[in-house]
């Protein structure tokens, strides 16, 4: 095949290469790049909610028209300083990525693959350990692992999968650049050819580069492409290269789908559990809260001897004396106000033992998810519906205790006492998704029993 055959051949087969990278691949590269940066925020919010990183202040203000790496990590900065600004530059830059640069042939040029490269090693998530030379690898390994020090089960959890999904991640990420970037050699090689080789006898990267601010102005020279043209071109065994080319442009043939595996009914019963564990994390923000608010009321109505008394209390390792609010919420159902009493330090405990509960149903591994899994339907419908009920509950108490103590606190320390709003429409949103789940559940289970009835299996 001569020149011009080729230079038609290389056309062709990069046209229908763009169509399938655009239509199959970039598709799954964007939702690749979404599970990235969904797990590294993840990890990012656990380390400013451990207070081992900063909230950048700025983070809403940063305005980024491209893709830029953050800074690299200085061995003679405020460590905690450094990452907080990086990280959340990271982050950014991460979030830019998903939601505003365009994942298409136009925008994937070499230069963009090459940053987008950089941005997600810039940290080393598939060598994440402390004997890493990368610096900022180091520092977010060292911050991690003190996350881990003392860390409750949900918070484990979220370590464990955060680094799991970025570390596959990188790997998956890195796959669809390899993609992106072979396109784009070749179809810089074709412009090559087109506006400067293709009235040539013979070349040289010198010979090239003096013609190519004229016929190519704007863009970037790269000499070793321009090696790979002239060997591909006038070099010994240049038809086996260029064969070799358009092979590996050729669109990969359509495997076969795999048997469709049966849909397990209990599956929306795991769901909901999962998504009713997540009152685990609601419940980890709340806690210290209305500890706060409880002292802020209790040394408001504190005397002077009752002070003296609470002192010798705990100096004799006393219980603490019972402290009861009267609190007030709606009941959903009847539509009528409801009043309850709530012994504060009897219900405390009972607020750390339910945290427990429900970090032990949010886990997609490890032991706990492979006991959920391996249950029946009628345990795991018990429990999710248990679940459901507790943390109605809950919300109906966190709700009438929250206004209460907004109501209570005197003039002068009601800046302190801390709202718990936002955390309680969490739960209900949780508590709503869950009980969606455990009607999907029942319509599976109906539908199910009407097919066997007509023997029919139930397949995705």
């Amino acid at each position: 095949m001569n020149s011009e055959e080729y230079q038609k051949a290389l056309d062709h087969a990069l046209n229908l290469r763009a169509g399938w990278l655009e239509g199959t691949e970039f598709p799954k590269f964007k939702e690749e790049i979404r599970t990235f940066h969904n797990a590294f925020e993840g990890l990012y919010k656990l380390l400013i909610q451990k207070k081992l990183i900063n909230e950048d202040p700025y983070k809403q203000e940063a305005k980024i028209g491209e893709i830029t790496i953050p800074p690299p990590i200085q061995p003679d900065g405020d460590r905690k300083d450094q990452l907080t600004m990086n990280l959340s530059a990271y982050d950014n830059q991460l979030d830019f990525l998903v939601n505003f640069f365009p994942i298409s042939i136009d925008f994937l040029t070499l230069e963009n693959i090459k940053r987008i490269l950089a941005l997600v090693k810039y940290i080393d998530w598939a060598h994440f350990t402390v004997n890493t030379q990368n610096a900022a690898t180091k520092a977010v390994v060292d911050v991690v692992n003190q996350a881990r020090i003392g860390s409750d089960p949900l918070s484990t959890n979220v370590i464990n999968e955060s680094l799991d999904k970025l570390n596959q991640g990188t790997g998956s990420i890195i796959t669809y650049l390899k993609e992106a970037t072979g396109f784009s050699r070749e179809s810089y090689k074709l412009d090559l050819r087109q506006n400067i080789t293709a009235s040539m006898n013979d070349a040289s990267v010198e010979a090239v580069r003096k013609k190519f601010s004229a016929a190519m102005p704007g863009k970037p020279f790269y000499p070793d492409l321009t090696e790979e043209l002239i060997r591909e071109d006038f070099g010994r065994g240049g038809e086996q290269l260029r064969s070799a080319v358009l092979q590996q442009l050729a669109i990969p043939e359509n495997k076969p789908r795999a048997a469709k595996k049966e849909v397990s009914v209990k599956t929306p019963l795991l769901e909901g559990l999962m998504v009713i564990g997540s009152a685990a994390a609601v419940l980890g923000d709340i806690i210290p809260r209305l500890d706060e608010n409880n002292l802020v009321l209790q040394n408001r109505k504190q005397t002077f001897g009752e002070k003296l008394r609470e002192l010798f209390r705990q100096m004799l390792n006393k219980e603490p004396a019972p402290v009861i609010y009267n609190i007030e919420y709606i009941d959903s159902v009847k539509g009528t106000a409801v009043k309850e009493t709530v012994n504060f330090y009897a219900f405390r405990p009972e607020l750390d033992k339910k945290l427990r509960f429900f970090a032990s149903l949010g886990g997609r591994s490890g032991a706990a998810a492979s006991r959920l899994e391996a249950m029946e339907e009628k345990p795991l419908l018990a429990l999710l519906e248990k679940a459901v009920r507790e943390a109605q509950g809950l919300h109906k108490t966190l709700f009438g205790l929250d206004e209460y103590f907004k109501a209570e606190a005197p003039r002068e320390s009601r800046e302190k006492i801390k709202g718990i709003k936002p955390e309680l429409g969490t739960l209900k949103n949780a508590i709503i998704k869950a009980n969606q789940k455990r009607h999907e559940y029942s319509a599976r289970l109906e539908e199910e029993e009407q097919l066997k009835r007509l023997g029919v299996s139930l397949v995705s």
